[in-house]
């Protein structure tokens, strides 16, 4: 079995490991009560999406 002959130091690892990251959602302002939701998805507060009502509350 192949062993790496000298140990990985912290900033090779750690360069190794940038792109390991948490990604925020994509948040906007509902158009009808402003409230912040994630696009494409129906408003949790007033069940609006695209203008229209979908869930009444």
């Amino acid at each position: 079995m192949a062993v790496p002959f000298r140990r990985t130091s912290k900033t090779r690892k750690r360069k190794r490991r940038t792109h390991f990251k948490l990604r925020v959602p994509g948040m906007v302002e509902c158009p009808n009560c402003g409230e912040h939701k994630l696009s494409h998805r129906i408003c949790k507060s007033c069940g609006h999406y695209k203008g229209k009502e979908v869930i009444s509350k």
